[in-house]
């Protein structure tokens, strides 16, 4: 395959996919014949209610799990037919998570939380030292890499989180309700680093039921009842946008 045409490929792409829980007449359909594709750069928000398969979607995207029917490519990889080891190197290796929790160890340093999916990797020690570091700098916590997360801000462990999601330079980051614990000033702080990390040509997927998330991302897929009702995109924020432009923290 040629360079150009990997470019074209997407990052991820659902065809005829759904995926049911339980056999016979007590099987539920959790989602039912999704295709949708998302392309390399994208800002995608993925929203409904309770119950609409928002959850499993994410399980599917993350390699958590596999669909009943149907086909999932990440980066033209057929999930499917990867056994549990190989499943575990695609989610070490190219899909970034962000969780509501932010899921960080206690009582270890930023630094130390950032290096650990890079110490997984076997990646050598000089050389994950320097890349969490620099991933902890492009959230904009290099001044408190050596402090635990007891000692952070709710916003900042987000951060930290956000930090070791991309620090093996993954294909994908899936952001899992990442500001669900966080207050308003918090939440959109977050989201301008998603942001400029996109505006870095990363593609980012957030599972979300906020509008106000939302409206930070370019495209907006909406789920009602396994299936997806619409899928639209939509401008970022003028004034978000007006700093990024500028270069600037928004």
């Amino acid at each position: 395959m040629s360079t150009r045409e990997r470019r074209r490929r997407p990052t991820l792409a659902l065809r005829s996919v759904s995926k049911s829980y339980g056999t016979g007449d007590v099987a539920v359909a959790a989602l039912t014949d999704i295709d949708l594709a998302v392309e390399r750069g994208d800002f995608v928000a993925v929203m409904g209610s309770s119950g609409s398969g928002k959850s499993t979607l994410m399980n599917l995207i993350g390699c958590l799990d596999v669909p009943t029917s149907g086909r999932y490519l990440l980066e033209g990889i057929d999930v499917a037919e990867l056994d549990d080891f190989e499943l575990a190197y695609i989610r070490n290796r190219k899909i970034g998570f962000v969780f509501q929790s932010f899921n960080l160890i206690p009582r270890t340093s930023a630094l130390r939380n950032v290096e650990l999916p890079l110490i997984y990797a076997r990646v050598p020690r000089h050389e994950r030292r320097q890349r969490a570091v620099e991933a902890l700098e492009a959230v904009g916590l290099a001044h408190r890499m050596e402090h635990q997360p007891s000692e952070l801000s709710g916003g900042q462990q987000q951060r930290v989180a956000i930090a070791r999601a991309i620090v093996t330079q993954p294909a994908l980051i899936l952001a899992d309700e990442p500001t669900g614990n966080l207050d308003t000033a918090s939440t959109v702080e977050i989201m301008q680093i998603f942001r400029r990390l996109n505006a870095e040509g990363r593609t980012i997927v957030v599972i979300t039921h906020e509008t106000a998330v939302a409206e930070h991302v370019s495209r907006v897929i909406e789920l009602v009842d396994g299936r997806v009702h619409s899928d639209r995109r939509q401008a970022p924020p003028a004034a978000a946008s007006a700093l990024l432009a500028a270069g600037q923290p928004a």
